[in-house]
């Protein structure tokens, strides 16, 4: 029996749950214990999901020397062969402050988890994103890794009984850490919560500001690769790719996009793909659904002319239609 821990960020839910899905791709053929630490969600999807749930009392989610001292403590308790933390702004902040209390490695941002030779092999992007590393875990349990976001997706069953167990801390610490204010976060959408997505490449270079209209059109957003990020013609949070997000869409256009090895793994479960590109031969084009040989510009144009023209002929394909 494995005894898997997933640390939950209450501003991250659902990549929390995800996790069991990296943790069932690393033990494919052994049965499963999934505990689960809440650090405040309101609204925790955990139960009914994971066998059982840890709610620490007394424990602030932001003190995070606290926290890890109670993972520290839960490891030795139950003696975890993995412990996972989502890739998020908390789960970096926390995960090597844990790895550091127990003493063993931790590998971040990863974007892939395989079994090699009887071993667990992580993936993830190395050299500012230029290429994959695997790392294989070869010392003391519990591997320790945090993921990247919309990496996977957990779709299994519910737990028969999830046992909610509330405890405080065995060596409670003086804190320092205290809430002195309170600010609402700006409300601002994530490419990777789109279901449509126009993307563009060093071919649309000049004429980036024409996505945004293609993108209005279809209900989508603007989403990027990091050629025109690093160029600073497009703004890193809607960059796809190793170093940007992983995004998974109904729909994703790519106009003036080459598709580089660094970009494509971005694209991690895209239903449908549509590229728009002068080279046939470009990477991109071999794993598109629909390849458009041409001019970029000209085809956002006449893509908006069409949907101009059939709105105002009442056209129904053009109403709502989805990808």
């Amino acid at each position: 029996m494995k005894r898997i821990l997933l640390v939950i960020d209450p501003d991250a839910t659902k990549a929390s749950i995800d996790l069991l899905e990296a943790a069932r791709r690393m033990y494919a053929s052994e049965e499963l214990e999934s505990y689960g630490l809440r650090l405040g969600a309101p609204n925790d999807p955990a139960f009914g999901i994971l066998d059982r749930v840890i709610d620490p009392e007394g424990l602030h989610r932001f003190d995070l020397a606290g926290v890890a001292d109670f993972i520290a403590e839960l490891h030795r308790e139950f003696e975890f062969s993995a412990v996972l933390y989502p890739a998020t702004v908390y789960g970096r902040m926390l995960a090597p402050r844990a790895a550091m209390r127990l003493h063993v490695g931790l590998i971040a941002d990863v974007v892939d988890v395989r079994r090699r030779d009887g071993r667990i092999e992580m993936m993830r992007p190395a050299f500012g994103g230029k290429m994959m590393a695997g790392v294989v875990h070869r010392g003391p349990n519990p591997v320790m890794m945090s993921v990247r976001p919309d990496t996977f997706h957990f779709g299994g069953g519910p737990a028969e009984n999830t046992v909610v167990t509330r405890r405080a801390p065995a060596t409670p610490g003086h804190s320092g850490v205290r809430l002195l204010e309170r600010r609402p976060k700006p409300v601002s959408r994530d490419i990777r919560d789109s279901d449509i997505l126009v993307s563009g490449g060093g071919g649309v270079r000049r004429r980036f500001g024409m996505l945004g209209q293609l993108a209005d059109a279809l209900g989508g957003m603007v989403a990027a690769s990091r050629r025109l990020v690093d160029r600073g013609v497009a703004p890193r949070h809607i960059q796809v790719g190793q170093s940007g997000r992983t995004v998974s869409p109904r729909l994703y256009v790519a106009l003036g996009i080459s598709g580089s090895i660094q970009h494509v793994a971005g694209l991690k479960n895209a239903e449908y793909v549509i590229s728009v590109n002068p080279d046939r031969h470009a990477p991109i084009c071999s794993l598109s659904d629909v390849v458009v040989e041409g001019d970029a510009g000209e085809f956002i144009r006449r893509i908006l002319e069409r949907i101009a023209a059939g709105r105002s002929d009442g056209d129904p394909e053009c109403e709502g239609r989805e990808p």
